[in-house]
């Protein structure tokens, strides 16, 4: 049953709450806030809103129409556990003071009209979204940006490159190679009990979780949150990183979601698993191949097509296309397989209709959750709609592929700056129901263009290494 006003004042008085955290999240994916005394919230406000300036977030209002409200869905509500006093967290939606509608910019909103869009279409009423966000940790980051340098130097004790290091009191060698953290026990893997504090606090803030594990990297990390709805899951991703940043901090270890620190090693992805349900019944499970449904080929097919445009949203920075290349376990080749992990559609195993998914490889965390999910399951629902059959599948490694057939088998974008050019080119299958607005994607491309023009105009070291004495 829905949560009201009174029931949120119930708890705040229960649990003697000091703080409201009133969070929401802005176009690149960055979680922010406004804290109030947990007095002030009255159920008035709780139900109504709360008045902000939204022309400083990036990508939102100018400056002479700043007035934005706040309102708390009152169903998304967390207790803080790294608060020095009691806090309460609300996940907030921005909406239009002179009409109350959803801001057409705000990017939960806009996960919100996808599920309403998805119920519209008779295809479904439900769509379970499963994310697994993977993270680097390390002790020590080094960068500056300036008119005469640029570097970037890490450090962490598990890094291959400490092999020869003196410590005080001797280097003690356990630690995994490159390509060699999956996933040996301690000490090579030296980060059990901080990714279980982690969950701990994420089961402790009410999050389904189910294990966590060292990743293909050293220094890389994942931890198990299970499938929820779209917009539940979005909530809960952004709670996954704020768990992972804080309790790393507490550590005195920072963790990061770039999707490519390191060169040589693997990459970090959020590889997301998609399911549509009718009325309790799972609809992506059929006699097709691996099990599926016509509906889930179909699904998969709509991914497939637009796989490029939605790369702007599932893969938003310069440093995602670092990842996406052959050799380090990427999904660049635009192709589904049952259990094949080269492929970008996967099909993992499971017992019975109730586990049939699709897992889309290509996205990673630092994608916008609301945004990318919502632009996952539109161009899914494009498939389904206009039975876009995805072709045969691909078994086989597709890496050893002789060249002239890898050739033909399509890939995902090379860089920022063509996902931002082919979402320009191919986003009408996002309009449908007004779940995005032509005026959001507009925006959004012109703020990701930002990162293109500052990471094409700025040289780099390795430009120097290359050029300087040619």
């Amino acid at each position: 049953m829905a949560k009201t006003a009174s029931d949120i004042r119930g708890v705040i008085e229960e649990k003697e709450i000091e703080w409201v955290d009133l969070r929401f999240t802005d176009p690149k994916g960055k979680w922010q806030h406004l804290t109030m005394v947990a007095a002030a919230c009255s159920e008035d406000e709780l139900t109504d809103g709360f008045m902000f300036d939204g022309s400083s977030i990036e990508g939102w209002k100018a400056i002479n129409e700043s007035d934005m409200v706040l309102k708390p869905d009152l169903d998304a509500s967390y207790i803080d556990p790294f608060s020095a006093t009691p806090m309460m967290i609300l996940f907030c939606n921005v909406v239009e003071p002179g009409t109350g509608e959803l801001y057409a910019r705000d990017p939960r909103s806009c996960a919100r009209r996808a599920e309403t869009y998805l119920q519209s279409t008779g295809l479904g009423d439900t769509v379970y979204v499963g994310a697994e966000a993977e993270f680097f940790m390390f002790d020590d980051v080094k960068f500056n940006t300036g008119y005469n340098e640029s570097f970037f130097k890490i450090d962490d004790i598990e890094l291959p490159t400490n092999t020869g290091r003196d410590y005080d009191g001797g280097n003690l060698a356990h630690r995994p190679r490159a390509k060699g953290g999956y996933f040996p026990v301690a000490p090579v893997d030296s980060a059990v009990d901080i990714r279980a504090e982690m969950v701990s606090t994420m089961l402790e803030m009410g999050l389904p979780c189910d294990k966590h594990h060292h990743e293909v990297a050293a220094g890389q990390h994942e931890l198990g949150l299970t499938f929820g709805t779209l917009v539940t899951t979005a909530d809960r991703m952004q709670i996954y990183k704020y768990v992972v940043h804080m309790v790393a901090h507490a550590y005195g270890k920072t963790a990061t979601f770039m999707p490519k620190p390191i060169k040589e090693d693997n990459g970090s992805g959020m590889h997301t698993h998609f399911s549509i349900w009718n009325e309790g019944n799972p609809l992506f499970a059929g006699n097709g191949y691996a099990g599926l449904s016509d509906m889930c080929l179909y699904f998969i097919g709509g991914v497939i097509k637009h796989a490029k445009s939605l790369n702007a949203f599932t893969n938003p920075s310069t440093n995602s296309y670092k990842r996406l290349v052959p050799g380090y376990e990427a999904p660049v080749l635009l192709a589904y397989s049952s259990r094949n992990r080269s492929a970008s559609c996967r099909i993992p195993y499971g017992t019975g209709a109730k586990a049939k998914r699709v897992e889309i490889r290509f996205p990673d965390a630092l994608a916008n959750p609301y945004l990318a999910y919502a632009a996952l399951l539109m161009a899914g629902l494009d498939g389904i709609q206009n039975r876009i059959h995805p072709g045969e599948a691909m078994d086989k490694n597709l890496y050893d592929l002789p060249p002239a057939e890898l050739a033909e088998v399509p890939t995902v974008c090379a860089s920022l700056r063509e996902a931002l050019d082919s979402l320009k080119a191919d986003h009408d299958y996002l309009l449908k129901g007004d779940v995005f607005t032509a005026d959001q994607i507009e925006s959004y491309i012109e703020l990701k263009f930002q990162d293109v023009v500052r990471w094409e105009m700025t040289p780099s070291p390795v430009e120097y290494d290359m050029y300087y004495s040619g």
